[in-house]
């Protein structure tokens, strides 16, 4: 009985732990934050390609930007992109604060009307967590 009592409180300790080490950050603690900090350049997280006509579609390369905000080097550890979107190049070596990377997309637009929804997710050590671009847009026929 007593390895049992022993067994939850040890249990309850590590959740306890976890939980508090997971909270997520005060607007105060926001601007009094130490680290590195992943900063799309794009509005709001997004990139609106807008609206593309069928008869003008072409390959879509695009240059995504985001800056260190922090004040320490920021190091990406993973770039993804969802629905056929290639992860060209992004930078492996740390970015300093205050300084700007680029990660470089490339993605084909089916030849139909269709809304473009796409998602870039970045990984680093960024405490905030993951980092998510959407890039939207709408392929449609030209109006004459």
């Amino acid at each position: 009985m007593k390895k049992v009592t022993s067994l939850i409180n040890f249990l309850l300790i590590v959740s306890s732990i976890t939980v508090l080490s997971n909270k997520a950050f005060t607007q105060e603690e926001q601007e009094n934050f130490e680290g590195a900090k992943f900063e799309y350049k794009a509005e709001n997280n997004r990139i609106d390609l807008g609206i593309i006509h069928l008869d003008a579609i072409e390959e879509v390369n695009l240059e995504v930007e985001f800056e260190n905000t922090g004040n320490e080097p920021l190091v990406l550890s993973s770039v993804r992109a969802c629905c056929g979107t290639s992860v060209n190049d992004y930078p492996e070596e740390p970015i300093y604060p205050g300084d700007v990377g680029v990660i470089e997309l490339y993605f084909r637009v089916a030849p139909r009307p269709h809304n473009i929804s796409r998602s870039v997710i970045v990984t680093s050590n960024d405490p905030a967590g993951r980092k998510i671009l959407r890039i939207t847009g709408k392929v449609e026929e030209k109006e004459e």
